[in-house]
Formats: structure tokens, sequence, C-alpha cells
């Protein structure tokens, strides 16, 4: 693991050393970097976003809180501007935060917005919120809304390919695939019967994955619609991931990492590697490094473990702290590392070499 520490760790791990925690009033319901790497963000379900910038992540007393939501806020994402979040909650209302603090009110609806995804690239960007039964589709600034797609059911969850071509929908009894350059037209159906909550598509655009309400995972291969089936967990996937190169779907749902292998024909016929766990407790975060083969994982007891895929070496990041891990990210560039647990405990640490 390429993480160039050379100081003992101490017994709460990497967070005593080079990171910082605080606790705040409520469960952490997501966090994300800024697109340009500069900031952390940590949504509650007070309604507050929290915020960090890179230089102050050993000095928590510097985080700014900011009442964003009236009620829960419920997802973050990375705006489209570099250096801005959107988040969404309970309120039926679709939040930009800007770096000064000031709040910008982008959209405004009677359903919760549970699910907000962005996609930039030099020639497109496109913000996608879902509340309810409908995704509607924004411009790069993210103030007018170019398509309003609707779902038999409520949306489970959004992924992008990875040239924002196409948007993945999760609902009842499948995915909807949809152009998202499209002004209509009728999206592509992969069917399977049950409940899909969580999507992951893979950095290559060859597959989708969704984790069902059974304890398990549905995939389609998108060249021919083959169906993959990925079961056995004791419990529901809540949180899953493809490694930068698309080898792996890592994901929680047990007492250690699982990984699929998304090589050759896929994972069917293969039974998973698991990655170390923590004594036992359930994994309930993970996420994948952007430039390196680590995972990141957070379990019930609190703990987050940075795993390196080959060598199965261990990193602890922070042990048994405030309650199960919720939400768990890195930055784009790999530099920093973000996580809180559902007693509002707050957490980041800096990775890069000093």
């Amino acid at each position: 693991m390429n993480t160039q520490h050379s100081q003992t760790l101490s017994p709460g791990g990497l967070i005593d050393s080079r990171g910082g925690v605080r606790v705040v009033e409520g469960e952490i319901t997501d966090c994300v970097a800024s697109r340009d790497s500069s900031r952390f963000a940590f949504a509650t379900v007070e309604g507050d976003v929290v915020v960090l910038h890179r230089e102050d992540v050993r000095t928590p007393a510097s985080w700014t809180s900011h009442a964003v939501h009236d009620g829960p806020a419920l997802t973050l994402s990375a705006d489209t501007l570099t250096d801005c979040f959107l988040s969404g909650g309970d309120d039926g209302r679709l939040c930009r935060l800007d770096p000064t603090g000031e709040i910008e009110e982008l959209g405004k609806g009677r359903r919760w917005v549970e699910h907000v995804i962005t996609y930039v690239d030099p020639k497109l960007a496109i913000v996608a919120s879902a509340a309810g039964r409908e995704v509607e589709l924004r411009d790069a600034t993210g103030r007018t809304v170019t398509r309003t797609l609707e779902h038999p059911s409520t949306v489970g969850g959004m992924a992008f390919d990875p040239r924002g071509k196409r948007i993945a929908v999760s609902h009842y009894n499948g995915v909807s695939l949809w152009f998202t350059q499209s002004k209509d037209g009728s999206p592509r159906l992969l069917e399977w019967k049950g409940s899909h909550l969580g999507i992951a598509m893979h950095p290559q655009g060859d597959a989708v994955v969704t984790a069902m309400q059974d304890n398990d995972l549905h995939g389609w291969r998108l060249a021919d619609g083959h169906n993959m089936r990925m079961s056995g967990y004791p419990t529901k996937v809540r949180s899953m991931a493809f490694t930068r190169d698309g080898k792996w779907l890592v994901t929680s749902g047990a007492d250690v990492v699982v990984m699929w292998s998304f090589t050759g024909t896929g994972p069917m016929g293969k039974p998973p590697v698991e990655l170390p766990g923590s004594g036992g407790a359930l994994c309930t975060r993970v996420a994948c490094h952007p430039t390196q083969d680590v995972v990141a994982a957070g379990f019930a007891d609190g703990s987050v473990l940075m795993i390196d895929i080959e060598t199965r070496r261990v990193l602890p990041v922070s042990l048994n702290q405030g309650g199960a891990i919720t939400a768990l990210a890195y930055s784009p560039d790999g530099c920093m590392l973000g996580f809180g647990t559902e007693e509002g405990l707050i957490g980041a640490v800096t990775l890069a070499s000093e």
C-alpha cells in the first residue's frame, strides 16, 4: 500500500496522527469530496452539511456547519462546479452550497430528493436528481431541467456510464437505461423481478449491478443483456463500488469485505474473494481508491480500514469510534478519506505524503 507512513500508528489508527474527528447532532447520511478535492462535505439527519477544507483536516474546530435542509439531508454529490456541493433533502429541495456558505435552491418539489449525482467532462456536464419515481436531468448550471424521466416505481439509485451518454436508474423489477442527450424516447429495460436499490456502473460501461432488497446482487452484461446473480450475503448490501480498473466489484454486507471478479466472463461461476474484516463486525460501507488498488471499508463497530487488494495488508484508519459507519468516500485525487457514523461522528484523514 503506497501510503508513505513512517511514524508508528497509535491505537486509534491513522486518524490520530493524520486527521481529525468531530461529533455533531444526528446520524451522518452521506459524505463526498468536491470535484477539485479541496474540500469534504458531510450530510446529517438534522439537515446540516458540515464542510472542511483539506488544509484544516487536523483542526476540527475550523470545520463549518451549514443549515441547508429543513429535515434530514439525504444525499450529497460533488457539484458540476469544481468547489461546490449539491444536496437533496426530505424537504423536497435540491440545493447548492458554495465555498462562502451561500445556499442556492435549485429545485423544490413535494417528494424527498433521495439521490443526486453529477457527470462532468470537458464537453458535457449533467446534474441528475431523483424524487419518488422521477429523475430530473439538469444542465451544467443545475438550474434548468432538460428532461424528466418517469419510472414505474420509486427510484432506488442512479449511475452514469463512463462517458455520460447514458444513465442507469434502478427501481422495482429492474433497471431503466436512458440516453442522457435524447429529448424523448423510451429507456432500455433490464428486467429482473424484485426490489432493486443501490446501483453501480462498470468503469468501462460493460455492466450494471444492483443491490436487491433480498440479500443478494443482480447484474446485467450490457453487450447482450446476460443476467448475473451474486448471492450468499448474511444481510442486505448497502454499499458497493467498482475498483478503478473494473476488475473487482467491492461490497459490504458481510463480516468481511466481499469482492466479485469482473474479468473474463464476469462473476458467474466464481466464488467471491474476501478481504479482511474487523473482528466479526459487519462491513457497512466501502470505497475504492481512485488511483491505487486499495479499498477503504467501514464497519458496524465504528472501525475504518484501508486494505491493499494484492497484499491484503491492512492499515487501520479509525478503530471502534462513534457507532456504525454510515458514510465513506475518497477525494477524487485519492489524497483524503472521509467518513461518518450513525452517532454523528465525522472523521477525515490526509493520505498525501508529507
